[in-house]
């Protein structure tokens, strides 16, 4: 069977609480029950009710405290919860967009290197066309050269030639640095691109160890919560059970004090019952020796007057009755 004067349902905790005339309810209950409740201290039936009455009004508090702070416990949770589920439906909705999209990024990258690849063979293709175009002019100018140098002496030859060789340095090198310039587009384009993903990687790895770091922290926090309300918990039934073993203390020193009293008061009142009955009795015995004096005077007297001495017994016993009317024995 519950101690409690009170039980309240733990889905209505939270109204009762909310409300000041619902917990005034509670309270005006426990007092009229309390306050009907009639107490006897002269009988131990009586003292163990009212024991047992102080009791469960003391559990009627510890359920009532106790049930306000799991109530509070509870709701200091609730905004933890709800970051938690906050930080979790980030995190697996950005995997799960990183995840949908990955196809698309991958496509975008190989486009991307497509794309570089075109523009290297297009400036390929470029140089090629001018290479072919300079050829051309260096043909004809070769052609024309070449005529000219029939008509011109064996130097003019010479010349002709050096300025052949030089033009077709001159085409391998524009040629050469045609392509190392495409190259170096590509190379840049490239390590541009590589960087932003090696920085992309960095970021995440940076936030997912804050995020580690962040969920240490609030464990070790919750454990350290958790710790002290243990701690306190601990501290507040060690008070209460000493509170409550000082209390039984002086209770029991207050019921053999008054256990005491009311012997010694029981012990007083036999004594002077006795005193009493000795000081009636010493009456009586007084009063009776009284009167058989006065008693054997009066025969006496009948006697000495010359009554029979049966007679003037039966004379006195009818008198000291008052059964003769106008006679009285004055004791």
């Amino acid at each position: 069977m519950a101690n409690e004067l009170v039980v309240i349902e733990k889905s209505k905790a939270l109204d009762v609480f909310k409300s000041s005339n619902s917990v005034e309810d509670i309270i005006s209950k426990i007092e009229s029950e309390v306050n009907s409740f009639v107490n006897d201290v002269n009988t131990d039936k009586g003292r163990k009710e009212i024991k047992s009455l102080a009791y469960r009004v003391a559990q009627s508090k510890t359920y009532l405290d106790g049930l306000g702070k799991d109530l509070v416990a509870e709701l200091k949770e609730i905004p933890k919860l709800i970051d938690a589920n906050r930080k979790t439906v980030r995190d697996r909705l950005d995997a799960l967009r990183d995840k949908v999209r990955q196809p698309l990024t991958e496509w975008e990258a190989e486009q991307d290197r497509i794309k570089a690849e075109k523009q290297m063979l297009a400036w390929h293709e470029e140089a090629l066309e001018m290479n072919a175009a300079f050829d051309k002019a260096l043909a004809e100018r070769i052609e024309s050269d070449h005529e000219i140098a029939l008509l011109m002496n064996e130097k003019f030859d010479r010349d002709l030639a050096e300025a052949k060789a030089e033009a077709e340095r001159q085409r391998i090198a524009h040629e050469e640095e045609l392509k190392k310039q495409a190259a170096e587009q590509a190379r840049l384009a490239a390590e541009q691109k590589a960087q932003q993903e090696i920085e992309a990687a960095a970021q995440r790895e940076r936030e997912a160890k804050e995020a580690a770091e962040r969920a240490e922290r609030e464990k070790q926090e919750a454990i350290q919560r958790a710790e002290q309300a243990a701690k306190e918990a601990k501290e507040k039934a060690e008070q209460e059970a000493k509170e409550a073993q000082e209390r039984a203390e002086r209770e029991k020193q207050t019921a053999i004090e008054v256990e005491r009293k009311k012997a010694l008061e029981a012990e007083q009142a036999r004594l002077a019952e006795e005193a009493r009955k000795r000081q009636e009795d010493a009456k009586r015995q007084e009063d009776k020796e009284h009167r058989r004096v006065i008693n054997k005077e009066a025969l006496q007297a009948l006697v000495s007057n010359g009554v029979d001495v049966k007679l003037a017994t039966e004379i006195i016993i009818l008198v000291a009755s008052n059964k003769i009317p106008y006679m009285k024995m004055n004791y």
